[in-house]
């Protein structure tokens, strides 16, 4: 072997070395700040959702200033959002008033086999139950105080995560211009352009996703308080909350709530438990059928096994988390996939051929008459020389 050779093969091997220790640092750097990137990619999410909203402020007011569009937009958002809470929270805190008021009431109740939950206890034997595991029941009962330190810590990072959030997505969406433009310049205008209308499709698909999705549950959530409060099942609010939160889960979340809610209306009465379960099975196929094509037309089109693919993926990878951004993450990687086919389709092959045996294109020739009497062709294919 010559020394060009052994330097050739030296480099390479350099190379190899150095692409795999740069991934196995990528590897531990993104496990290390995996939390931190949770909220890099979730605040990601809300600026490119919101970014259009400051656009059109920005263009239509008078002042044009892009911060002061930006600010107004954020201050708009925290004041709905704001008024969400407050929207729940009111009926929850009421309503968890009464329970805990109810709650000695409800226990001798259920002792003395009275009511629909005394019903239920007496039916499947549970005080029976309770009584030969009560050892069992103090025993957990008593590890519950311990780790109340995780507990605090684990509120005081959801609260620096929110607030970091909010900062990371006001200063991409003041920013992200600049970023963008700056990143293009890297390129020449073909290219760019590309990547700009690629980009482009890519924010359309989370911002019809996140909009689209809040408008669902909040119809969903709206729709199951209605029909839970019309039958007079107890705490409808809370367990409409809970199905609204649930039905952001794509393809899952809607069964999820129904459970909860059919067991809470059969609890009052046979009934009301009929009455929900054929609400949900309507409003499944009104959801599916309506809503989802109508809310998400020309945003996000994926194939339904598309989609649950991406969440069993997602779900594994990243948790609740993985399963809400599953399917915009997939619109993205199909619109990208989708611009490179096209791209590459669009290119002609080094030499034209044809046939299944892929037969290089000859001359044609002209022969004097076809089949109908017209002029027809032949490709002449010339025959390619068989290896020696």
């Amino acid at each position: 072997m010559s020394s060009d050779d052994t330097r050739l093969t030296a480099r390479r091997t350099m190379i190899v070395i150095g692409l795999v220790g740069a991934t196995l640092l990528l590897y531990y750097l993104v496990r290390a700040t995996s939390q931190v990137m949770i909220w890099i990619v979730i605040a990601g999410f809300f600026a490119v959702a919101l970014n259009p909203a400051v656009t059109w402020v920005q263009r239509r007011a008078a002042f044009g200033k892009r911060w002061l569009a930006t600010l107004l937009v954020f201050v708009v958002a925290l004041v709905l959002l704001g008024g969400l809470v407050t929207l729940f929270v009111v009926p929850l805190v009421h309503e968890g008033t009464q329970v805990a008021a109810n709650l000695p009431k409800i226990v001798d109740d259920a002792r003395a086999g009275r009511g629909p939950v005394g019903g239920l206890i007496d039916r499947f034997n549970l005080v029976e139950y309770a009584q030969k595991n009560a050892a069992r029941f103090r025993e957990y009962a008593g590890t519950l105080g311990a780790p109340t330190l995780t507990i605090l810590r684990g509120a005081a990072t959801s609260v620096a995560g929110i607030v970091t959030i909010f900062v990371l997505s006001y200063l991409m969406v003041l920013e992200g211009p600049k970023a963008v433009a700056g990143f293009l310049a890297l390129f020449d205008q073909p290219r760019a352009e590309r990547i700009r209308r690629v980009g482009h499709d890519c924010a359309k698909t989370i911002t019809g996703y996140i909009t689209g999705n809040l408008l669902i549950s909040v119809i969903c959530g709206a729709l199951t308080y209605a029909v839970l409060a019309i039958m007079g099942i107890p705490y409808a609010s809370l367990i409409a909350l809970f199905v609204g939160l649930v039905d952001l889960i794509p393809l899952v979340g809607a069964t999820l709530g129904a459970i909860v809610a059919t067991l809470a209306g059969f609890v009052e009465s046979t009934t009301a438990g009929i009455v929900v379960i054929v609400f949900f099975v309507l409003y499944q196929q009104l959801e599916n059928h309506l809503l989802q094509p109508l809310i998400f037309a020309r945003t996000v089109q994926v194939n339904p096994l598309t989609v649950l693919i991406a969440i069993l993926i997602a779900v594994e990878l990243a948790g609740i988390l993985g399963a809400l951004l599953a399917i915009p993450v997939a619109g993205i990687i199909q619109i990208i996939a989708r611009d490179i086919w096209d791209t590459r389709r669009g290119q002609l092959k080094p030499e034209p051929t044809v046939a299944e045996d892929q037969t290089v294109i000859g001359d044609t020739t002209a022969s004097p008459t076809g089949v109908d009497g017209r002029p027809a062709t032949t490709t002449a294919a010339p025959a390619r020389p068989l290896p020696q």
